[in-house]
Formats: structure tokens, C-alpha cells, sequence
């Protein structure tokens, strides 16, 4: 069993941990998940679609990421995440971290802190390995094209994480 840690709206550790998807957590608390954006050399961006078993927005893009462990630091978590979904390593591209956002989800029990990596990263289509239990297919947008998936309504958290695309090249 996966347990989060739960966390306090300073986004500090209350000591406290919460099972795996067990919405339980009360106002004022929050779990932390990350999302991993890697760039590559040409200005094109990993993106993943979702599985359409997914209960929650099955088939929709998204870039990987998911729930930091108890425990775990949140750029262990992306590096974990990324390599478990994309086969890619993400380990000596530097710190990569941009930003945090979090989102309210009154009486849910899913409140949470999104921690935002975006990785510069030179790879080939061949280097990605899908996390088939997670994802049923990739690719390698510009900018322009992620943002036309986010008009259709297909891709997830684009507008809080939409200046993660918008950033130069350098890392």
C-alpha cells in the first residue's frame, strides 16, 4: 500500500500520512503531487495520453506526474515518475523546478499542492518506454499544438501549467 504525506496550507508536513487515492483529507490540508514537463533540444515537449480506463479523464493529454510518497521529496517523486511512465531519466538534467500551484476541492478530501518540474532533455522517440497501465500513447508537441489540445478540452491542468511552455529553451 502507497501512503502520502499529508500536508498543512504552508505546504509543511503535519506528521501525518494518507492512504494512496483515500480522499479523506480535511479543509486546510492537502496532498502533494508533481508534474514533469521535459523539453526537448528542437523545442518539442514529451505529452502523454491517458489510459482510457482512467476514471478520471480518460484519454485526455497531459505531460507525466503523479503522487509524491510519504517521505519522498518532490523532485525524487518527478524523477520516479517520469522514469516509471516515459522510461526517461531526468536525474543529471539539473534541479528543473518552476513553480507551485494548488487547488481547493471543498468537501472532496482532495485538496493538493501541484510541484511543476520542467526538465531540458535530448531523446529519441525509441527512448520512450509507456507505463502501459498508465498511458496508451505519446508525442512530441510544440507549443502551439498542446495549446490547440487544450482548446478542445483534452488536456490536463493546461492553465496552470501553460508558462511551463511558454519558457526559452535554456533550463
Amino acid at each position: 500500500m502507497e501512503y502520502w504525506d499529508i500536508y498543512d496550507k504552508d505546504k509543511k508536513r503535519t506528521g501525518r500520512t494518507m492512504k494512496h487515492n483515500d480522499w479523506c483529507l480535511k479543509d486546510g490540508e492537502y496532498h502533494l503531487t508533481v508534474l514533469g514537463v521535459i523539453v526537448r533540444p528542437d523545442g518539442r515537449f514529451l505529452i502523454t495520453r491517458r489510459v482510457k480506463t482512467k476514471s478520471w479523464a480518460p484519454g485526455w493529454w497531459e505531460v507525466p506526474g503523479g503522487g509524491v510518497r510519504a517521505g519522498e521529496e518532490s523532485r525524487e517523486a518527478v524523477i520516479r515518475e517520469l522514469k516509471e511512465e516515459t522510461g526517461l531519466d531526468v536525474s543529471g538534467c539539473g534541479d528543473g523546478y518552476l513553480f507551485t500551484y494548488h487547488r481547493e476541492n471543498p468537501g472532496e478530501g482532495d485538496n493538493y499542492f501541484v510541484d511543476v518540474y520542467r526538465f531540458a532533455l535530448d531523446f529519441d522517440k525509441a527512448d520512450v518506454r509507456l507505463q502501459e497501465a498508465e498511458t496508451d500513447g505519446f508525442m512530441l508537441a510544440d507549443a502551439d499544438q498542446i495549446h490547440t489540445l487544450a482548446e478542445q478540452g483534452i488536456f490536463l491542468h493546461y492553465n496552470s501549467i501553460r508558462s511551463a511552455f511558454e519558457l526559452p529553451l535554456q533550463n
